[in-house]
This record gives C-alpha cells, sequence and structure tokens, in this order.
C-alpha cells in the first residue's frame, strides 16, 4: 500500500510539472492573443452552435477560426508575374464595343477564368516532384566525350536500364517511333520486319514480318493501333499483328506524321502527293498535289499542326489541308534538303542540307538565326521537349545544348554507331534518344532531353487500360476540325470582317434593300392597361412591312426606269448596215 501510495505521489508531482512547462508559442501567435491582454475577444465572438462568426466592417479575409487564431497569411498567396507568363496561352483578348451585353459578358467570364487557370498552374508548380538537370563534366572536360557506359553507370539502376542495345542485322536499316506518353516504342526494318514492345519493361507486344519492303511507321491516337508503309500501299494494324485495313489511295508512302489533337494521319508519297486521312472515321480529307517531285523529308508543328515539306530544290514548303498552295515557301540550302524538325513550341526550325549545313530559323518572322557547318551532314534531325536538338550524322550521333539561343561551339554529347543510322526520335518524358541503325536500334541516355513532369489527364505513361479507354472517348469529342488548322492559331478568336460585309452585300441584293441600313423600329410603350407584348410586337412588324414594302418599290422603279432608257438609247442609234448571208465568209 505505501509503495502505490508514493507511485500515486510521484505521478501527480510529474503532471504538475508538466502543466507548469510552458508551451512553445508559435511565430503566428502574437501577444494579443494571450488571455490577459486587451483584445482577447476572438474566443468571446463564437456563437454558441461553434461556426465562426465575422466582425462588421472587418476584411473579409480575417476571418475567426473555431480555435480563436486568425490567419497569420490572409489572402491568396502572391504568384511571380514571370511564372503566370509560363502558362498563359495567347495574348489577352480586347474587349472593345459589344452590341450584346450577354456576349460581352460571356468573353469577359471566360478570360477571368484564362487567368485564374494560369494563376492556379504557376502556384502549383511547386508541387512538382522531378526536376529536369543537365550532364555536368570535371573542370576542364567536355560532356561530349563522356561514353553512354560511364553515363550509365552513373545513374541509378532504373534510369541505367533503359540503356540497351538491339543487335537486328537480318531486316535492317530500321524506322522508329514512340508513343505520345513515351511508353511503347515501334520498329520497322526496310526488309518488312515489324515489332511493337513495351520498351520500359522490354515485353514485345506483337512481332510480324509483312514481306514487303518498308518505308516508313508511325503510332496512331493510342498504343492499340499503328499504320505501316509498305512498298505499294499504306496498311493499319494493331497491337496483336493483325491487319485493320488497306488503304490503296495512299500509294508509295514515303513519310507519314500523326496530328493527335485532329485524328489526322498526314503522308506523303514519291509521286509528290501530300494525303491527309481522318483516322476518326476512315475518311481522307484532302489530296494535294505539292509540285515538288519525290517527297521524303517531312515533319510537323505540334503547336499549330502546320506540315513542314523538305525539297530537292532546297525549299522547305508549310502546307495546311484547308489550301491547295503552299502557305509560306523559304529557300533554306543551295542543295537538296535532308532533314527537317520543329522545336515543341512552334517557335524554331531547324534544316539540314546537301551542302553540309545546319541552320536555325525563327518561324515568327522566318528568318535565319545562325548556321553550323557539319563534318559529313545531318541526314535526321529531332527536337527533345526540353529543346535538345539530336543530329545523326552518318554513324555519329550528336546532341546539341541551347542551339535555338547561340551556335555552339561543340556538341553536348556524342556516340558512335556500327552503321549509318536511319531514324531518330526523342522519347517524350523520358531522357532518352531512340536511334535506328541498319543493324538494329540503339537507346541512348541524354541527360536533361525530356520533360520531367507530365500531365496524367494528357499523356500517362502508366495509365490501366480503363483510363485509355476512359481519355479515347474524351479525345474524339474534343477533336479539332480539320478546317481550323491554320499557320496563325490566334486567327480563331477573330471576327472575319471581309465575309461579313461579302455576306451584307450579298443578302441586300438578293432582298432587293439592305435591312442593316437603318436601325430597328423600336415601339413606345404606351399607357398602362393600352401596351402588352403582343401589340409591341405587331406595331413592330407593320413598320417592317411597310420599309421592306417601299425598299422593293424603290427598287422596283429605279430598274424600270433603268431598262427605259436602255431601249430609249437602243431606238436612237443608227441601223446596221445591210449584210448579206456570204459576208460571214469574207476574211
Amino acid at each position: 500500500m505505501e509503495s502505490a501510495q508514493v507511485a500515486a505521489a510521484g505521478a501527480g508531482e510529474e503532471e504538475e510539472a508538466a502543466a507548469t512547462v510552458k508551451r512553445p508559442r508559435r511565430y503566428w501567435e502574437s501577444d494579443a492573443s494571450k488571455p490577459g491582454t486587451e483584445q482577447a475577444g476572438p474566443a468571446e465572438t463564437i456563437p454558441q452552435d461553434g461556426r465562426p462568426l465575422q466582425k462588421k466592417g472587418a476584411d473579409p479575409d480575417h476571418t475567426f477560426r473555431i480555435s480563436g487564431k486568425v490567419d497569420p497569411f490572409p489572402g491568396a498567396a502572391t504568384v511571380c508575374h514571370e511564372k503566370v507568363k509560363k502558362f498563359q496561352r495567347g495574348t489577352k483578348l480586347q474587349l472593345g464595343k459589344v452590341s450584346n451585353k450577354r456576349l460581352k459578358h460571356q468573353l469577359a467570364a471566360q478570360e477571368e477564368k484564362a487567368e485564374m487557370a494560369a494563376r492556379e498552374a504557376a502556384r502549383l508548380e511547386l508541387l512538382l516532384l522531378e526536376e529536369p538537370g543537365f550532364l555536368e563534366g570535371e573542370p576542364g572536360e567536355d560532356t561530349c566525350t563522356i561514353a553512354q557506359a560511364d553515363i550509365a553507370d552513373a545513374v541509378d539502376l532504373a534510369a541505367g536500364a533503359k540503356h540497351f542495345e538491339l543487335r537486328l542485322n537480318q531486316f535492317g536499316p530500321y524506322r522508329i517511333n514512340y508513343t505520345r506518353n513515351g511508353r511503347h516504342l515501334l520498329l520497322g526494318g526496310r526488309r518488312g520486319h515489324v515489332a511493337a514492345l513495351d520498351w520500359h519493361t522490354k515485353a514485345l507486344m506483337c512481332e510480324i514480318n509483312v514481306m514487303e519492303s518498308i518505308t516508313d511507321l508511325a503510332w496512331l491516337h493510342t498504343e492499340t493501333m499503328f499504320a505501316v508503309a509498305q512498298r505499294k500501299w499504306l496498311y493499319v494494324y494493331d497491337n496483336q499483328g493483325v491487319e485493320l485495313n488497306c488503304l490503296k489511295r495512299f500509294h508509295a508512302v514515303q513519310r507519314m506524321e500523326f496530328l493527335p489533337y485532329h485524328f489526322l494521319l498526314a503522308t506523303v508519297s514519291e509521286t509528290g502527293f501530300l494525303q491527309y486521312l481522318d483516322i476518326s472515321v476512315g475518311k481522307e480529307v484532302a489530296t494535294i498535289c505539292t509540285k515538288g517531285g519525290r517527297l521524303a523529308v517531312m515533319a510537323q508543328n505540334p503547336s499549330n499542326a502546320i506540315v513542314h515539306l523538305g525539297h530537292s530544290n532546297g525549299t522547305v514548303t508549310l502546307w495546311s489541308p484547308n489550301v491547295k498552295e503552299p502557305l509560306v515557301r523559304m529557300l533554306c540550302h543551295h542543295g537538296a534538303v535532308r532533314a527537317v524538325a520543329v522545336e515543341g513550341s512552334g517557335t524554331y526550325m531547324a534544316t539540314s542540307g546537301l551542302d553540309r549545313k545546319l541552320h536555325i530559323y525563327d518561324l515568327r518572322s522566318y528568318r535565319r538565326l545562325h548556321s553550323l557547318l557539319l563534318p559529313t551532314g545531318a541526314g535526321h534531325l529531332d527536337f527533345s521537349q526540353r529543346g535538345l536538338l539530336g543530329a545523326a550524322c552518318q554513324e555519329v550521333v550528336q546532341v546539341y545544348k541551347d542551339i535555338t539561343v547561340c551556335p555552339p561551339s561543340k556538341p553536348y554529347l556524342c556516340h558512335g554507331l556500327p552503321r549509318p543510322a536511319h531514324s531518330l526520335r526523342f522519347c517524350p518524358f523520358e531522357d532518352v534518344l531512340g536511334v535506328g541503325h541498319e543493324e538494329g536500334f540503339a537507346s541512348l541516355l541524354v541527360p536533361g532531353a525530356g520533360e520531367p513532369n507530365f500531365d496524367a489527364l494528357e499523356s500517362n505513361p502508366f495509365r490501366s487500360r480503363k483510363q485509355r479507354q476512359e481519355w479515347e472517348v474524351k479525345a474524339l469529342l474534343e477533336k479539332i476540325p480539320s478546317e481550323l488548322i491554320s499557320l496563325d492559331p490566334g486567327q480563331l478568336g477573330t471576327v472575319d470582317t471581309i465575309s461579313m460585309e461579302q455576306q451584307r452585300k450579298e443578302r441586300a441584293e438578293r432582298l432587293g434593300y439592305d435591312p442593316q441600313a437603318k436601325e430597328k423600329f423600336s415601339p413606345r410603350r404606351r399607357l398602362k392597361g393600352r401596351d402588352s407584348a403582343g401589340s409591341r410586337l405587331k406595331r413592330k412588324k407593320k413598320v417592317a412591312a411597310e420599309e421592306q414594302r417601299s425598299a422593293i418599290q424603290k427598287s422596283i422603279a429605279e430598274k424600270t426606269e433603268a431598262q427605259k432608257q436602255q431601249k430609249a438609247a437602243s431606238e436612237t442609234a443608227a441601223p446596221p448596215a445591210w449584210r448579206s448571208a456570204l459576208d460571214r465568209f469574207q476574211k
């Protein structure tokens, strides 16, 4: 009993000591929140039901909480203007005089939503987990001398597994293509070998041999379908290698580009034709004769879906399916164009030709920024998501950093291949550069090439089958019509005043009067009891009918007067000289 009493007494003393210990004061707690001060009122103003009560005339951001504390950082968090500018799309719409007040309110609401979305995106950017980085060498060491084996040994196991090579020396050279989320890889050999695989897990989806030469291949909107340009026609297969369709209208296709937001497959042939296929309905949208001879150089602008074609006379032309003539024609090289690539933002374009020069152009002004002279010339070009430029110069693959800012003195990375390269692609959302050559495929590690954070609602590499199906349905519902493809996407929000004036003139000629020449009659409101909506509508229709009748009578009178004057002029004219029937044979 005594020991129990002693233990209880010791426990009581510990509780009293803990109670007397001063609780650490937080940074948001001020002297005004102490119970002994004069401003001890936040807890007293809380009603009995527990809801916080706001004082009259107080700032709405400084609302009193149930705990009696005040928010130390009232209002929304401040965001840097430069970060907000990064997420803005296009210029702000200048609202002028709009006749319809409801339309003006709707336009203002849309602009407010766009600004709020940009601010929220800039505010939540700090929650992104991954950060981009680049390869840095030792003092006095060039990064272009670092081998791929050294990079693979320095990175973690997951990143090191992305560097591999496939030895396929029977059916090469190989063309390659990645899906938009960067998860699946498509290989196509010149001698008919086609393979689709999940290159992250190295799981083979299908492998077939079409027993025919292959010029190019491309994934469609999902990894369940891909198109293969064979010797004669264009074929569509599923991810199991089953032939879905044979498009005989697409003959001798050389290169292909898929426009994801329009569901269009753009192809160029050796006969000089540019064709667009809408894969959602299986319909050919446009067929354009470029009059440029054999076409084997093709690239797309991801920002406006304009197709860039390189020709043998050194020119690069820009095409849209709505116009039968090139939108822009640029003279880029003194010889034939070998490769064209467009940066992801649609601002810069890189071209290479037989003159062994690599040119960088600004597509906003169509002006050359700078150029490089390569030892053997670049046969294939591609831009990464972070702005790196990959160039395949025969057996050597070079990667350039910040090439759009200033001409580099040396490449960022270099890698030697066993045989000349035949295709070059950067993998989206990965620091990987895929190269197809005559003896197979090589996956190279390029630090800082891919975007580190992806939008799961747009391109999710880890999506399930159900998520892919839902994304496909939403993408089809939000498909952009091919008629909206233009050189300047900002023109879609403007009004075509020339077309409106032409429609107005045609309508005036058809009706015999211009209904918009005079303001509409607005009836005056009468006294109470003598006015109604029906009577005002009758008066408005009566006045409109009288104006229309008078305008038609005036136009008929003008036409009859003109006919009378023409008849009088023909009667007063001298009669023609007499001629015989044989005079028609005289020379």
